[in-house]
């Protein structure tokens, strides 16, 4: 017997947000399918919360754009994906106006995954393709295990393009945010080694 899964919308997702029975759970779509990622532990938190304050204290200070932190963007037009990026930058040419209350219909500029111990390499990789060929310039998955950053950009002939930043070296917001800079050193200092 042949049996069809249900492909899900953003509205289905907004639903199941304001819906106790999902309550502290976290969801995903790509291309219709959903997807579900484990509530983020203490390791995951404290990395969210400094990135995220080191990109709002940049971006704030030099008038650029604004940080979120577990906010749903999806591609304008389209209501069967939708990413939540642990942190995500959009400039404020990018943010769609008037700023919606909900899910922002646009990629963001920057998009941060932190690896939680429950995801895949591969998944994470997946999921920076996803919002690459979506509009999102710059991905930064952060890799907490080995204290690195696989900095992910559209190549040029197509495909993803990944550069390893290692602990010993320095972060840049390349011309997403012109100027930022972070030691990694600096940012997995919360990890105490």
């Amino acid at each position: 017997m042949i049996v069809k899964e249900k492909l899900y919308t953003i509205n289905d997702l907004w639903a199941m947000g304001h819906d106790p029975a999902y309550e502290n759970r976290y969801f995903y779509l790509i291309d219709g399918m959903l997807f579900e990622d484990e509530m983020p532990g203490r390791t995951h938190g404290r990395l969210a919360i400094k990135l995220g304050r080191y990109l709002d204290e940049y971006a704030e200070a030099h008038n650029l754009g604004e940080v979120t932190s577990e906010t749903g963007y999806h591609p304008a037009g389209t209501d069967s994906t939708l990413l939540l990026p642990d942190v995500a930058f959009q400039r404020w040419e990018s943010v769609p106006q008037p700023p919606p209350e909900g899910y922002v219909p646009a990629m963001p500029d920057l998009a941060v995954e932190i690896l939680s111990p429950s995801e895949t390499y591969a998944s994470a990789r997946r999921k920076a393709e996803i919002y690459l060929l979506n509009g999102t310039s710059l991905v930064w998955l952060v890799l907490p295990a080995s204290r690195e950053v696989e900095v992910c950009r559209m190549a040029a002939a197509g495909g993803v393009d990944i550069e390893l930043v290692s602990r010993d070296e320095t972060l840049s917001g390349e011309d997403i945010l012109p100027g930022f800079t972070l030691p990694l050193r600096q940012l997995f200092a919360v990890l105490r080694e």
